[in-house]
């Protein structure tokens, strides 16, 4: 990103904050990053957190739902890692159009601005909730995956997608949900059955970065990663508490899948990383893989989080949260 000017929209939120830092500090770093976002005041937070950049860091306020705004602002960008969206499932079921009106019409004028611009390269977080969608959170993101497929022009602008898992011990997650309850003795559980992927805050800044700097445009971008049960989480959190069952909220997943069964005739493996590749046009898997290296998966599956290879164990989880202060990353 030398020699770049890179925007990040959401950039005030906790991916955005900790992928600033990162590339910033980091000696590739841009030569302008812009933080784009609604939130005045993490603006302020991260100004002082960021202090040694202030030369090359730059906060400007936009809604993603305002064409003639994100366009202003998209406008000199070269890279854009695009991390702004309404996320939190109760609040976009109970405000499916405001959901719809940030995360799909907000994607819709971000690819919209990109092309006019002539933008280098965009990369869109999405969520394991995108497949299969059983909430509006995940139908929106499901949207925004395709405006994103469609906007990639190679040559002109090159569009990929990242699909995150569960950010563990991140602010909407059960960590500190049951970090917080612990002392009371008792935690509210969904069902202790109940899988998700975990990442790192590390392993997500990383993951935007392969895209970034090893993406070709129309993929979809899915990270290996360990599953756990949620009462593996509450156990190694409070052994001792009361675990109170109070059901799946409306349209939450026992298991959630990073790649469904309709995705895995294109999905390929390189590395740390499940590739999707796009469906028509682009390139073939076959051309894919001689250049890269990536191998085509053995055989067809749903990539879940229940049927997963690899967990994080109790006492795994336990170190994650304790030796890492509650902030496992």
């Amino acid at each position: 990103m030398k020699g770049k000017h890179l925007l990040v929209t959401g950039g005030a939120g906790s991916f955005g904050r900790a992928f600033a830092k990162h590339v910033l500090d980091g000696l590739d770093g841009p030569d302008r990053l812009t933080v784009l976002s609604r939130d005045e005041r993490k603006h302020h937070e991260m100004e002082h957190e960021l202090a040694r950049h202030s030369d090359r860091l730059r906060f400007v306020i936009g809604d993603m739902r305002d064409a003639l705004r994100v366009d202003e602002i998209v406008a000199g960008a070269d890279i854009i890692v695009h991390a702004a969206a309404m996320k939190h499932v109760p609040s976009t079921e109970a405000n499916p159009m405001e959901c719809v009106r940030t995360n799909v019409e907000g994607a819709r004028n971000l690819t919209l601005a990109a092309l006019r611009h002539g933008i280098e390269r965009v990369v869109a977080l999405s969520t394991d909730k995108a497949v299969s969608p059983s909430t509006v959170y995940g139908a929106s993101k499901l949207t925004m995956e395709r405006l994103m497929m469609q906007a990639n022009a190679p040559g002109q602008t090159q569009c990929s997608v990242v699909r995150y898992a569960n950010v563990f011990a991140s602010g909407g997650s059960v960590v500190p949900l049951f970090l917080s309850l612990r002392k009371t003795g008792v935690l509210p559980i969904t069902d202790p059955e109940m899988t998700r992927f975990s990442i790192s805050m590390q392993e997500g800044i990383e993951l935007v970065l392969f895209a970034l700097n090893e993406g070709r445009g129309g993929e979809i971008v899915v990270p290996i990663a360990p599953s756990y049960r949620v009462g593996d989480v509450a156990e190694a959190i409070a052994p001792e508490a009361e675990k109170k069952l109070i059901g799946a909220r409306p349209g939450e997943k026992m298991h959630e899948a990073m790649f469904s069964l309709t995705e895995a005739p294109f999905v390929v493996r390189r590395g740390r990383y499940y590739i999707i590749l796009p469906t028509s046009g682009g390139w073939s898997r076959e051309r894919y893989c001689a250049e890269t290296g990536a191998a085509p998966i053995d055989r067809l599956f749903d990539y879940e989080s229940g049927s997963n290879d690899e967990w994080l164990s109790v006492e795994t989880i336990r170190e994650m949260v304790f030796q890492g202060g509650g902030n496992a990353v």
